[in-house]
């Protein structure tokens, strides 16, 4: 069995889990989060604590076993603290300004890029240079963070571009005569 599905995940007051045949639902504070389950798993409540067995002893079973507990607990998570990511624009000139649902950055291209945000994610902007995305689905936070990056992805000379506040970008160095 895998070794990450043998600990349990703790459902805290307040964050409600309802497990159906093949979905598992949970609601928090912070919003609903539904995600669907395949047959080899079995997910097993008891009392505040979530268990996530495999249903035979297959490899695909022991190997999904562990991958459903991994976005279980994300999803516990993220309805009842949420999960935040940060970005960092490195340029002359690069800003960014959010407006209600919309993230308007200028990047150094010839046209603004005006960025729509889905639903569940929430993005501010303390400074020009910084974005923070917000949201209780971790997976569609780092997926609008990566989007975001691509627009204008860290360069290897001079640095510029989106990266992500943590992320550390080793410059080359320049061409010699």
């Amino acid at each position: 069995m895998s070794r990450v599905a043998k600990n349990p995940v703790v459902v805290p007051a307040g964050v409600e889990v309802v497990i159906a045949a093949n979905e598992i639902s949970v609601k928090g504070p912070l919003g609903t989060i539904k995600q669907a389950l395949t047959s080899d798993i079995t997910l097993v409540r008891e009392g505040d604590q979530l268990l996530c067995k495999a249903a035979n002893g297959g490899k695909q079973a022991d190997a999904m076993s562990g991958t459903v507990r991994a976005l279980v607990a994300n999803m516990v998570t993220g309805v009842s603290t949420g999960f935040q990511r940060k970005l960092t624009l490195v340029g002359v000139g690069y800003r960014a300004a959010a407006a209600g649902d919309t993230l308007n950055l200028t990047l150094g291209f010839s046209h603004p890029v005006s960025y729509k945000m889905p639903a569940g994610v929430k993005v501010e902007t303390p400074t020009q240079t910084e974005i923070v995305l917000k949201g209780a689905d971790k997976q569609r936070v780092g997926q609008v963070a990566s989007e975001i990056r691509a627009y204008r992805s860290p360069e290897p000379y001079k640095g510029k571009g989106v990266r992500y506040s943590d992320e550390v970008v080793i410059l080359k160095e320049t061409k010699k005569k």
